[in-house]
Order: C-alpha cells, then sequence, then structure tokens
C-alpha cells in the first residue's frame, strides 16, 4: 500500500471508481486562499481538522471534523456529539502523526483508523467537493456522493451558526 496520503487517496478512489480530477497549483493551504487559487466557491472546499475530544464515557479520541471552508467549526458542539466534556484543535504533532501531512494540506479522508470523521450537513448540498490532497500543491475536485460512499463519514450541524 502507498504510504504518501495523496497516493492513497488517488488508489483508494480509483479502486472505488469515483469521479475525481487531480488540479496541481502553487502550495497553499488557507482555505479563502486555495479555493480562490483552485476556482472554487469557499462554500465547496472541505476544510478538514483533526481534533482531540476529551472526557465524557468515551474516553480521549481523535475526530476528523469536515466543514466548508468558509465556516468556522462549534466545538462545543462536537463535544456534545461525542459526548465529551471537552474538544480542541489536535497538536500540530499529533495532526500530523494520525495524517501524514502538514497542516493545510489534510484531506476530508481517515487515513488512519484511529480518526472517526464527521462532516457538517451542510457541505453535503455540493454536486462537487474540492479538497487538498495530502499535499499543499496538489488539490481534488470529487463527486460528493463519491466521497459519502468512501468515507461513510458520520453527519452532522458542526459549523457554527
Amino acid at each position: 500500500m502507498a504510504s504518501d496520503p495523496f497516493d492513497r487517496i488517488v488508489a483508494l478512489l480509483t479502486d472505488a471508481g469515483a469521479r475525481f480530477r487531480v488540479i496541481e497549483h502553487e502550495a497553499e493551504g488557507r482555505s479563502e486562499k486555495i479555493s480562490v487559487i483552485r476556482g472554487n466557491r469557499p462554500d465547496q472546499a472541505a476544510k478538514a481538522m483533526v481534533l482531540d475530544v476529551r472526557g465524557g464515557g468515551g474516553g480521549r479520541r481523535h475526530v476528523l471534523a469536515i466543514l466548508p471552508g468558509s465556516r468556522k467549526l462549534d466545538f462545543a458542539v462536537v463535544a456534545a456529539l461525542f459526548e465529551a466534556r471537552k474538544c480542541g484543535f489536535a497538536s500540530p504533532d499529533t495532526a500530523q502523526a494520525l495524517t501524514g501531512c502538514v497542516m493545510g494540506a489534510v484531506p476530508p479522508f481517515a487515513l488512519d483508523p484511529a480518526l472517526t470523521v464527521v462532516v457538517d450537513e451542510d457541505l453535503l448540498a455540493n454536486d462537487t467537493l474540492f479538497f487538498n490532497a495530502g499535499r499543499l500543491d496538489r488539490s481534488m475536485e470529487l463527486d460528493t456522493k463519491d466521497w459519502l460512499a468512501a468515507v461513510k463519514p458520520r453527519i452532522a450541524r458542526i459549523a457554527a451558526p
């Protein structure tokens, strides 16, 4: 199996018969800037964040939260969703260890079984999603239905109003 996150995503999507295209561009990881470079609306961008969810009945775990690039995360909602007392960003070292990616390049895929994926339902209103694909200089456009079939995320309202 390929160890590079980009190669793993390409293999996963190819094996699944997914409809996607690779977009090569200058290195950029900030949602608002990369959307301009790719030519997509910010609400079509699948922004992925590694979270540390602690306390409550589930102990400590890591969540990969996916939301529209134009939105902010509601940490309290994610904590409640996972019956936890606290939710915050995982440390950069932990996020990189779990994803194999630098910050800003994290794709909306749990490439480590320790990550649970939750997506904001508003993102799913798009026919296609755009995201950095494990690298700051490569993005993908992917059919939303194909992403859902490949990832099987938990769906909830996790973006702040």
